[in-house]
């Protein structure tokens, strides 16, 4: 029962990743509000999840609703100890200049905007209580480009570097905030690139989703694994970082503590030639 009596906003959570993390995070004895744009599919979440879960149907790329989803939390949950920003939509396919500008612009709404205001509206309430703890998703594109996928893979390294500017910030509240990880999972997104083909997503990553989805993908339950630690206090000062949930050996940080705090390893950082001799 790592979170037991910690309560967590998930967003996203009707199905996927999203609701593979509320499962743990109930298990593990937190009480969460689900979060998702469907309605239906958060009230079928809510049937599995039983009373330890409320729901509110919401779309976070809109300010005014993501002030909403806090205020629900907080009147159904309480003070808050967790927030997961895990709602994200794929955004246009292809080559920039066939994209459609207002398709860019909601991906970042959604990808980017979403988990910002969020982030502000639980902030406030974390800093009086002197803890909290924020996880952001990151994704395809965040630590290298991603053809034919810009809006995505932009939105996704902005997350990235709005944990580690987060982090500072709050780091004298004891707030940790990092970023997940999660690696290439068969999820929505997955069947969304194989429906667009070849010809817009390039052969390259068509053939790479293909072999994705035949051979099974990355469990969501890796990621949801790390989630929990993130949320624990097992992670208690770890802050300010990108962490995989299959390539890195996150169980073993906490014995590293202080020297992963002085360190920016798991972070986005600029190659200079020095650094490639």
């Amino acid at each position: 029962m790592q979170l037991a009596h910690r309560n967590a906003i998930i967003t996203g959570a009707s199905e996927g990743l999203g609701l593979a993390i509320a499962r743990a995070f109930a298990r593990e004895g937190a009480r969460v509000l689900l979060v998702a744009r469907s309605a239906e599919k958060l009230s079928a979440a809510r049937g599995e999840l039983g009373d330890r879960s409320d729901v509110f149907p919401a779309d976070v790329s809109e300010p005014e609703q993501c002030r909403a989803i806090v205020a629900h939390a907080r009147r159904v949950l309480g003070s808050i100890q967790i927030l997961v920003n895990n709602a994200a939509i794929q955004g246009p396919i292809g080559p920039i200049e066939s994209n459609d500008p207002q398709h860019w612009l909601d991906t970042i709404r959604t990808n980017l905007l979403g988990p910002a205001m969020l982030c502000r509206e639980v902030l406030p309430g974390m800093k009086s209580d002197n803890c909290g703890k924020i996880i952001n998703l990151s994704g395809g594109g965040a630590t290298g480009p991603r053809t034919h996928f810009s809006a995505y893979a932009a939105s996704k390294a902005a997350v990235v570097r709005l944990t580690e500017t987060l982090a500072e910030e709050v780091k004298p509240a004891k707030i940790d905030i990092n970023a997940i990880a999660p690696g290439a999972m068969n999820t929505r997104l997955l069947n969304e690139v194989l429906q667009a083909g070849p010809q817009r997503v390039g052969q390259a990553e068509f053939d790479r989703a293909t072999k994705q989805k035949q051979q099974g993908g990355v469990t969501p339950e890796s990621a949801a694994e790390l989630a929990v630690f993130l949320a624990s206090s097992k992670s208690d000062g770890i802050t300010g970082k990108l962490i995989s949930a299959v390539w890195d050996d996150w169980k073993s940080l906490p014995a590293r503590r202080d020297e992963l705090a002085r360190s920016d390893v798991y972070t986005l950082r600029r190659i200079v030639p020095e650094n490639r001799d």
